[in-house]
């Protein structure tokens, strides 16, 4: 019987800005976005930098690495809105401490008259890890590092490769490995499993692809050696 339940589609997505508030005239200069669909990427992104039509501070700069000049030959967010919304559609956003990544997404929509996208599409893994992890750290380079992500290419901040990141860190807060065993668990006759050695290994030992047992027998050496050790021994007890 066909399961007929739809596909579930997320998009994790980060930004970079100015500054800290929106509301002192900082703007959106970065967005970074990732599918998901059942907890699992795609491969398809969206990733586009914008003209803030200001200057950058010195201390964003210095997190970021996006200079004015740089931006300088960007397009404003209001005049690419359409390619953003086209991407993430009416779907789940999922953002590491979102709060701060709907204020600058929300204030630039408002200021190319667009409607702000609605609260209850926000999904916040910074209150997920709080809730998982009480007491730990909950940075992205500390989840990170609690899940394995590998984050060494990782030297300014970057929308899309923290998306990237924080798309791993999600699956992780999700179950998400359990539920991609559950995928190779359904794996029918002739099917392939996947060649990644991560999720090869995620596969019950009965299906794991099985090596030939190496051959072993002990050299002439190693014979000799041991029937001298049993003829020093009195009385073994298998000949009791």
């Amino acid at each position: 019987m066909e399961d007929d339940t739809p596909a579930m589609r997320e998009i994790i997505f980060d930004t970079e800005t100015t500054g800290i508030d929106p509301r002192q005239g900082h703007r959106m200069v970065e967005i970074g976005c990732v599918e998901l669909v059942d907890r699992m990427p795609t491969g398809e992104t969206f990733h586009a930098y914008y003209n803030p039509e200001r200057d950058m501070p010195a201390e964003a700069e210095a997190i970021h690495g996006l200079s004015a000049q740089f931006l300088a030959d960007k397009p404003r967010f209001a005049d690419a809105v359409d390619e953003f919304l086209d991407f993430v559609r009416d779907d789940m956003l999922v953002a590491h401490n979102a709060g701060f990544d709907f204020a600058f997404l929300n204030a630039e929509l408002e200021l190319c008259t667009r409607e702000p996208i609605c609260l209850t599409r926000k999904i916040d893994t910074l209150e997920m890890a709080r809730r998982k992890n009480p007491g730990g750290k909950h940075s992205l380079d500390a989840l990170c590092s609690r899940y394995g992500v590998d984050r060494s290419h990782r030297v300014f901040h970057g929308a899309l490769l923290d998306a990237e990141l924080l798309a791993q860190v999600y699956i992780e807060l999700t179950g998400g490995r359990q539920i991609a065993m559950g995928l190779i668990g359904e794996l029918g006759e002739g099917d392939t499993a996947p060649a990644e050695p991560e999720l090869a290994a995620m596969l019950p030992s009965g299906d794991r692809p099985r090596r030939p047992a190496r051959p072993h027998s002990a050299s002439e050496q190693e014979l000799a050696a041991h029937a001298a050790f049993l003829d020093r021994m009195t009385r073994p007890i298998w000949h009791r």
